[in-house]
């Protein structure tokens, strides 16, 4: 199984924006906690970034042929990109919204988002882990490639 990890506005400042809410643990360390947990589960795994919505729009399109399963943290775009919803609906494979606050407990404007309904499930407020549950609950639908 083979699974894309795409992540959006402003993760890439993971460590320094708001260590608070998202920890002092940078960017490199999430994609370093990501393949480590993948290659234990026998998954290969691929990180993008962007703070570009139409670069996230072209990954998950690109997925559609290269890849198992989508895990998504749109950042920002979560609460109003339908152009990352309809490029979700447009692939034929399954993708996980994931975000490490509980965006249900934050301002109200983040308590919308409009790609989860584009995803088969949506895991919110465990920090990095809310990534290697994302995989799992992937590699799931695909035990016979692990």
């Amino acid at each position: 199984m083979k699974i894309l990890v795409i992540n959006g506005a402003n993760m890439n400042m993971l460590g320094r924006r708001e260590p608070d809410i998202y920890g002092k643990e940078d960017y490199a360390a999430l994609c370093a906690r990501i393949y480590e947990h993948a290659q234990s589960r026998g998954v290969a795994v691929e990180c993008f970034q962007s703070n570009h919505e139409g670069a996230i729009i072209d990954a998950i399109q690109e997925a559609d042929t290269a890849f198992d399963g989508i895990v998504i943290n749109p950042g920002a775009y979560t609460h109003y990109s339908y152009a990352i919803h309809d490029a979700l609906k447009a692939v034929s494979i399954p993708a996980v919204e994931v975000h490490m606050s509980d965006i249900q407990k934050r301002e109200e404007f983040r308590h919308l988002s409009v790609t989860a309904p584009a995803c088969i499930a949506q895991i919110r407020g465990h920090g990095f882990e809310s990534y290697t549950m994302a995989i799992d609950m992937l590699a799931k639908l695909n035990p016979e490639e692990k």
